[in-house]
């Protein structure tokens, strides 16, 4: 129902969080040790701990960049401090069906990337005006499909901008499609971009989720 491609065990590699949106959030991490017995933790020490613990805690992400004929995804996961790739893939419908039929066809296929890789949170792109009027309508509904399907699932669905996401991927939010794709590769580890193009852009939106939840954890439990 849908392609994939899955990082290999034995290659997988770690990334840092990107320096372009890692240098304004990133915060000094003190890991505490268990101390003497009976010994009362101060409140600078629990919110220290604290920290450390929001780094600790895995997390799997599900990025999506839908598309009415080709609907991208790509499944990142990490620490707080580091993340890797587990697999991205495309889910893709003929122009010559109908449009019911392919809402049908992306509803299963992010049914099954959801029940193989079982992840925490959904992150996907944010509607965005198009010139097209009729284009935008049809974007939108595969949008609803996946938010439905998301829901359902019991996920932790979060919506980014373009422009957002660009910004925390590249540093620049105006910047362009072949600029993302290659800052993902970079980002991931990988010899080549993420293809297709749809898979490489769903990829962005995850790490984009994965910062930006990073950052909002990491400030309440200060």
């Amino acid at each position: 129902m849908f392609e994939s491609a899955k990082a290999a065990d034995s290659v997988r590699r770690s990334t840092p969080l990107s320096p372009a949106f890692a240098g304004s959030i990133m915060l000094p991490i003190t890991i505490l040790g268990a101390g003497a017995p009976g010994s009362m933790l101060t409140p600078a020490s629990q919110a220290k701990r604290s920290i450390s613990d929001v780094y600790s805690r895995a997390m799997r992400v599900l990025g999506i960049d839908p598309g009415s004929q080709t609907t991208g995804w790509g499944v990142v996961e990490g620490d707080g401090r580091r993340y890797s790739l587990v697999a991205f893939g495309s889910i893709r419908a003929s122009s010559s069906q109908r449009f019911s039929t392919r809402l049908l066809k992306m509803c299963t296929g992010i049914e099954e990337v959801i029940a193989q890789h079982r992840p925490d949170a959904c992150a996907i792109e944010d509607a965005f005006l198009a010139t097209n009027v009729k284009v935008s309508m049809k974007l939108g509904q595969v949008r609803g499909v996946v938010l439905l399907v998301a829901e359902r699932a019991g996920l932790d669905i979060h919506e980014y901008s373009p422009r957002l996401i660009k910004q925390t991927v590249v540093g620049y939010g105006n910047a362009e499609k072949h600029q993302v794709q290659e800052m993902v590769r970079l980002l991931l580890a990988l010899k080549s971009i993420p293809s297709p193009h749809d898979a490489a852009d769903a990829l962005a939106v995850a790490i984009c989720h994965f910062h930006h939840a990073a950052f909002k954890e990491r400030i309440a439990a200060v």
